[in-house]
């Protein structure tokens, strides 16, 4: 049973990366808050990423879908929700391009039900809150990808003012989320923000995703499969300091407002690939040098984990760099990344030896 002293946030999609290092910090941080975690726990969900939450009482968990508004209706009634904070999204490109209905239905239709619903519940009319109901706020979790891509100059960064021009399905449809977002604080005056990160990495990532899929495959000893020449850049953040950033704009941004959360990290994939064999031919080194009989071939070991990258063929629409201007959320909320990609990608590398078994 949660406390009902305590001010209730539904949080969307917990069971997924961010959302469940998000839920660890935030029910650690402030006692004075119950989550309520609604997931339908599609493939990229996971509940043993909360296992160290599952019994605090300040913690209710809820499978179900974004888009049942019945079921959304239900859950700001019976446990008097007084903000949102919405994670919940179908976010891998590949999937988008193969199933881009999917991207659609979740990110769009899911997103509209969630806040029609709060406005509904907090709201009398247009900017008219209900009284026990002023400071209920919605946060929208978005991403850099709907901006599109930017030139290899270094000075050319996303801002908030930057347009958006998405070329992915899945791009497309967080846009479209985005702009319904706004569109509610415009026209009927909810108190809504929006929060648009870089590439995030850190514990608890899916495997399909581009960090896990390097470390998995080098263990295995199976080709790392790399994107056309490997030259895509990107802004890496690490997951952490993503949760603090959304913690302080959820509390403190400004009302209607957009801030970007990037680690100032820029990275081409092959870096990314380099440095990662890089710290596993240190930690777990590959048996080298010998030809092994195997009947009549002889198969000669690796010597470092990097001939074992393997490039393929490029990604439809892959956007060649983004990159993230993080000095609104630094100067006007005193935002700072506390990790980078340096010392980030070492404490990853060693979540997933461990979740992998690998000693290292």
């Amino acid at each position: 049973m949660l406390n009902n002293n305590n001010k209730t946030i539904l949080v969307t999609g917990c069971a997924g990366f961010i959302g469940s290092n998000f839920v660890p910090y935030f029910l650690d941080k402030y006692p004075n808050y119950n989550l309520v975690n609604l997931d339908l726990l599609t493939y990229a969900g996971d509940l043993e990423n909360l296992k160290e939450c599952e019994n605090n009482p300040r913690y209710k968990f809820i499978k179900g879908d974004i888009c049942n508004r019945e079921l959304i209706e239900f859950i700001f009634n019976e446990f008097d929700i007084k903000g949102v904070i919405h994670f919940a999204a179908e976010s891998h490109v590949d999937n988008s391009i193969k199933n881009p209905g999917v991207f659609v239905q979740t990110n769009v239709n899911g997103t509209f039900t969630l806040i029609d619903v709060a406005y509904k519940y907090w709201m009398d009319k247009p900017f008219v809150y209900k009284s026990n109901y002023q400071d209920c706020r919605f946060h929208h979790i978005s991403t850099d990808e709907v901006y599109g891509t930017l030139s290899e100059d270094p000075n050319d960064l996303f801002t908030e003012k930057t347009p958006y021009a998405p070329n992915s399905p899945y791009s497309a449809s967080k846009a479209s989320s985005d702009m319904i977002i706004r569109a509610y604080n415009e026209t009927y005056g909810l108190n809504t923000v929006i929060t648009n990160c870089s590439n995030n990495y850190g514990p608890k990532q899916h495997d399909e995703k581009l960090i896990p899929t390097i470390i998995r495959n080098a263990l295995k000893q199976n080709p790392i499969p790399i994107y056309g020449d490997g030259k895509n850049i990107r802004d890496w953040l690490y997951v952490l300091d993503h949760c603090k950033g959304i913690d302080l704009c959820y509390h403190n941004g400004k009302t209607g407002e957009t801030y970007n959360i990037g680690g100032r990290n820029e990275r081409t994939n092959l870096q990314i690939v380099n440095r990662i064999c890089e710290i596993l031919d240190e930690k777990l080194p590959l048996v080298t040098g010998t030809s092994v009989p195997m009947g009549w071939t002889k198969v000669q070991f690796p010597k470092s984990y990097k001939e074992l990258i393997t490039f393929v063929e490029d990604r439809a629409g892959h956007d060649r760099r983004y990159a993230i201007d993080a000095t609104k959320l630094e100067n006007e909320l005193g935002w700072k990344a506390d990790e980078n990609f340096d010392t980030g990608i070492v404490k990853t590398i060693s979540w997933y030896l461990g979740k992998y078994n690998a000693k290292g």
